[in-house]
């Protein structure tokens, strides 16, 4: 949304050269992923696991800003949501704070619901380094083959 509310996302839409620099560049970001996952041993102790602790918080802020920076379809769908809600004769800043405290409140409530039960399945399948390695690789897939379709799709 910030993208959007500063007019980045309008020079993004309006050239597709700088949007298909931020395509491409979302897509390998996203096959990056995809591999690291891939290749991610289990955190378990079985002898050829590496023990690490959990991911920072920091460090899961960073890589989800990035993956959303690099996905120039999320602008684009921010480009022609925002102009719905906002109306340029008032003030914009009290109308883009109500605009993304609503998408953030929204997206949590999604994620801890939808994501926080079906995390709540996936968590019975990573308890051994057999099925945390099949969980990464799924997933690692998932970010590779999104990554390709974005790269590829038009």
């Amino acid at each position: 949304m910030v993208i959007v509310a500063t007019g980045v996302g309008v020079l993004v839409a309006g050239s597709p050269v700088l949007f298909d620099v931020v395509r491409y560049g979302g897509a390998a970001y996203l096959v990056y992923l995809g591999i690291r996952q891939w290749r991610s041993r289990p955190t378990g102790d079985d002898g050829d696991a590496v023990v690490r602790g959990p991911e920072s918080r920091w460090s899961m802020v960073r890589r989800g800003l990035l993956v959303n920076l690099t996905n120039p379809k999320a602008i684009v769908f921010f480009l022609a949501f925002i102009p719905q809600f906002v109306r340029p004769d008032r003030p914009l800043l009290p109308q883009y704070v109500v605009l993304g405290a609503t998408v953030v409140v929204i997206d949590v409530l999604v994620m801890w619901f939808f994501f926080a039960t079906a995390a709540t399945g996936l968590r019975r399948l990573t308890r051994s380094p057999r099925g945390e390695r099949t969980v990464n690789r799924l997933f690692g897939g998932l970010f590779v083959g999104v990554g390709v379709l974005l790269a590829a799709v038009h």
